[in-house]
């Protein structure tokens, strides 16, 4: 699809790109620098946003999770298909998230929060290394907003991404977030300031810096989650669609009127 891409790009005027790793890529490949426009993808921060203890403790019950554990959260498909996802979609990195899982369940009480569909096969590895999991598939924004308040961290262990979009979720709703070095990490995330960020398919490096944001002290964690929380307000809807109004669509409409 690459070389499609390439083949047809000069009939595009702009293109859009989410993050800085792949502004550099398409650079690289030759695409014309005036037409690359890098503009985040959007979140609506009014409705992902950190609630107080009491909302955390509320949602727990609902989900039947102990309170004296730590709950770490993984929100999106990695598994092939539509179906049960038995077949492990490899570019997520669910492969990579159980040996994360497993490793730091050794170190820390672990409870595993997933949502979606095609989460069979993280859920059959987590029975098989004994480590306990809720899974719920949220029928709406606003639900599963709710999961996020939850969650005690936030882990994205893939190998390619383009956001995703549980990366602004987690920073937007006040959970440190731990990520490979994919997709809009590295823009958004400050290593050990606003988050964790470490190299793509290193586990030994995922269990460390969960470890050090699990057990970081209350006032370095809210600081680290009060970052992110900053960090993330330039992906608002607001502030994404004024950037598509004025670097693509407003410039493209000034061109066309001065032939």
């Amino acid at each position: 699809h690459i070389d499609k891409f390439l083949e047809y790009q000069n009939k595009a005027d702009r293109i859009i790109t989410a993050n800085t790793l792949v502004e550099k890529r398409l650079l690289n490949w030759g695409v014309e620098k005036n037409k690359v426009v890098k503009i985040p993808i959007g979140i609506d921060v009014d409705t992902f946003h950190r609630k107080d203890e009491k909302a955390k403790l509320d949602i727990r019950k609902i989900l039947k999770i102990p309170n004296d554990v730590n709950v770490i959260g993984s929100f999106q498909k990695d598994g092939n298909g539509w179906g049960k996802g038995l077949t492990p979609k490899l570019i997520k990195g669910p492969d990579i998230f159980l040996s994360v899982v497993e490793k730091l369940a050794k170190q820390v009480a672990v409870h595993v929060l997933l949502t979606g569909p095609a989460r069979g096969y993280v859920m059959n590895g987590l029975r098989r290394i004994g480590v306990p999991f809720t899974h719920r598939y949220p029928k709406s924004v606003k639900e599963l907003a709710s999961l996020y308040n939850a969650l005690d961290l936030y882990m994205i262990t893939s190998r390619e991404e383009g956001g995703p979009k549980g990366l602004l979720e987690g920073m937007a709703s006040g959970v440190p977030v731990v990520s490979t070095n994919v997709g809009m990490a590295s823009d958004l995330l400050v290593d050990n300031t606003s988050g964790g960020v470490v190299p793509v398919d290193n586990v030994e490096q995922l269990v460390i810096k969960a470890g050090q944001i699990i057990r970081m002290e209350k006032q370095q964690k809210e600081t680290l989650i009060r970052n992110a929380r900053e960090n993330v307000l330039k992906c608002d809807w607001k502030v994404v669609a004024r950037n598509h109004w004025e670097n693509v669509y407003l410039p493209l409409l000034e061109a066309i009127e001065s032939k």
